[in-house]
């Protein structure tokens, strides 16, 4: 099962992943959560008296920001004296914002966790708390309840899995006379000549969010690189193994059929029908390569704002002659942490999120993958069954690498993939800054 064989690669790195949604300024109280079972209400055993959570999360206005809203209600109405308020954050201004917080002694309660060596930082800096899951949180998370744990200790709660894979139109492929989603490189170049000769734009990224456009780089790895390369590196944060610049190479010798749609470099990803999410939503581009979130993202960009009929998925093609298993996946959890004074009404709410009933609510908004096996019933959009069955398959996954290394040295592999795309650099520049940034730690 994949989530075995990630929680092994996470024992190796010696910390775990989250991405999730999060909290404002701190509400002061007990500096560590405890555990306790949560009823279906959310019902909280925490001192009496009024309390006020700040709760930030990176959701765009639709169906999963007015999931977070009723379930803030849900929870209010069963918590007399707590309120909640929440502030969503357009996802490319969270990781500086938060910073700002967190050094600043502001930092949210309930805050969206990118995981990874981003974590670690936040843990070794003491701005999180350590949580103490109940029985019923253990059995709701399964095996990802070791996503968000450092060194045996949790400090992250996932609600959802975010498998990564191209999603595409089914109505464009069968434009272009595509009758098979591609299963290798060489094949998926072949398709985008297909869709080229039938006048549709093959693929569209968003990279001037920088991190859409770095990802095609972190599948090359994944695909080039081995598991105990990849992971070492998540502990030396040194990549001297030829795989990375190997990936390099096949991203470079991938753009040569000019896979992109023009303008691809100042091209937003989530925000906006010109956004590269948007294109697929509105039949302008055949592809996009993004995580499990990517439905809902779209559903929100067609023009009745409803789920795109034709809208599929099938995971990043093999590359011929790659160290790295041709099942593996780029993916994290979406999940949440708690600043280190958070009180513990913050703790009671997260619990009330992992609920069924909440988790399947949460399931249908965001139109991805929940955590709480109980709650996956009700995935039934064809691209999210798709992705969770590949990801229930995968070998192992494998977190974003900008989360997985941390963000300075996330942030400057970014650029370096960007530079290389705006034909400005190379795929040993990629190693180089990566490394460089590395060594300033």
């Amino acid at each position: 099962m994949m989530k075995r064989t990630r929680v092994a690669a996470i024992a190796a790195l010696g910390l775990g992943v989250a991405l999730a949604a999060s909290a404002c300024s701190s509400g002061g109280g007990s500096s560590s959560a405890s555990g306790g079972s949560s009823s279906a209400a959310g019902g909280s055993s925490a001192a009496a008296g009024p309390v006020t959570l700040t709760f930030w999360n990176n959701a765009t206005p639709g169906p999963g920001l007015t999931y977070y809203q009723n379930a803030i209600k849900a929870f209010e109405s069963a918590n007399p004296g707590v309120t909640i308020k929440m502030q969503n954050i357009q996802n490319e201004d969270y990781d500086g914002k938060l910073q700002t917080a967190l050094n600043s002694n502001t930092a949210p309660d309930i805050l969206f966790q990118r995981g990874g060596g981003k974590m670690l930082a936040m843990v070794n800096a003491n701005q999180l708390q350590e949580l103490n899951p109940s029985a019923d949180d253990k059995t709701a998370l399964g095996g990802a309840l070791n996503t968000d744990a450092i060194n045996g200790k949790v400090y992250g709660v996932p609600l959802d899995a975010n498998p990564e894979g191209i999603y595409y139109s089914k109505d464009l492929f069968t434009k272009a006379g595509i009758t098979a989603t591609p299963t290798t490189i060489p094949e998926l170049e072949a398709d985008i000549a297909k869709l080229k000769t039938a006048g549709v734009t093959p693929i569209a990224v968003g990279a001037k969010d920088a991190w859409p456009a770095a990802h095609w780089y972190y599948n090359f790895a994944l695909r080039e690189c081995s598991q105990a390369t990849m992971n070492e590196a998540g502990t030396s944060l040194k990549f001297t193994d030829p795989c990375w610049t190997k990936a390099g190479d096949d991203l470079s010798a991938f753009l040569k059929v000019n896979p992109f749609q023009t303008g691809f470099l100042t091209t937003a990803a989530q925000v906006g029908a010109g956004s590269s999410a948007g294109l697929v939503a509105n039949h302008k581009a055949a592809m996009e390569l993004m995580g499990a979130w990517d439905p809902g993202v779209i559903a929100s960009l067609t023009p009745d704002q409803k789920p795109l009929p034709d809208l599929s998925w099938f995971p990043f093609p093999s590359v011929p002659g790659g160290a790295g298993d041709p099942t593996a996946m780029m993916g994290g959890f979406d999940g949440f942490s708690l600043s280190k004074n958070a009180p513990p009404q913050a703790w009671k709410f997260l619990e009330f999120l992992l609920t069924t009933p909440q988790q399947e609510a949460y399931a249908k908004a965001f139109v991805t993958i929940p955590v709480n096996s109980a709650a996956q019933s009700v995935v039934s959009d064809p691209s999210a069954v798709a992705a969770k069955d590949a990801f229930n398959k995968a070998g192992y996954t494998m977190q974003f690498l900008d989360t997985q290394y941390g963000q300075n040295v996330g942030n400057a592999m970014n650029a370096a993939v960007v530079n290389l795309l705006a034909g400005k650099g190379t795929a040993a520049g990629i190693v180089s800054a990566t490394s460089e940034a590395a060594a300033k730690g």
